[in-house]
């Protein structure tokens, strides 16, 4: 099979079973031409949060880049299933962009992820101006308090912490909306904003 028309048919994510069932083969075929895509540049592979491989087809690839999610899959013991992600080309997203776009993606998930991010050294200033930018500063500071109940963390500096805690009349805001937690309430109440994890949500980090 030509691998412009297999391309076509597996243009996507899939697992090995998928990848059989699309093409109406057996596993070793199926292994045969994931090989042969992966071997031309049009494929990622990537691991999903139940073990299974996940992989990741697509003309795309070929061009080189990389994804937010790649990134976190290295750095965090929170693996996130490779789907349809936003790629980035000519440069490595820096942890502050990571986080920000993390709260913005609002996924559960990706969230959890990025916690692992506070253990890296942070630009401060730079997280400010952007999360300032993408408005979610409080959703950042409360993430980085809950980030320190389970983990080493670098610290925070005194002006992002000073700029961007809340005044006691704001009004809380949500990291995922309707989401609260029961055990981190005087982390939600310090910045005004819903956590959405409780301490059994955090047990991959243990």
């Amino acid at each position: 099979m030509h691998k412009e028309k297999l391309l076509k048919q597996l243009e996507g994510v899939h697992t090995l079973q998928s990848v059989m069932s699309v093409l109406g083969v057996n596993r070793l075929q199926a292994i045969y031409y994931v090989h042969c895509l992966r071997k031309a540049g049009y494929v990622k592979t990537a691991r999903s949060p139940s073990g299974n491989r996940v992989y990741s087809i697509s003309f795309e690839n070929r061009l080189g880049g990389t994804s937010y999610e790649e990134l976190l899959n290295k750095i965090s013991p929170v693996k996130l299933a490779v789907g349809v992600i936003y790629r980035v080309y000519g440069k490595t997203p820096t942890p502050e962009e990571i986080l920000v776009y993390a709260v913005k993606r609002v996924s559960l998930r990706t969230i959890l992820s990025v916690l692992a991010l506070f253990k890296k050294e942070i630009d401060w200033n730079k997280l400010y101006r952007i999360s300032k930018e993408n408005h979610c500063k409080r959703q950042i500071g409360a993430l980085y308090d809950l980030a320190r109940t389970i983990m080493r963390t670098r610290r925070m500096s005194g002006r992002f912490r000073t700029f961007s805690l809340p005044k006691k009349e704001y009004a809380f805001r949500y990291v995922v909306p309707g989401l609260k937690s029961k055990d981190f309430k005087e982390i939600e109440n310090r910045w005004r904003v819903y956590l959405p994890f409780n301490k059994s949500d955090l047990e991959e980090y243990a």
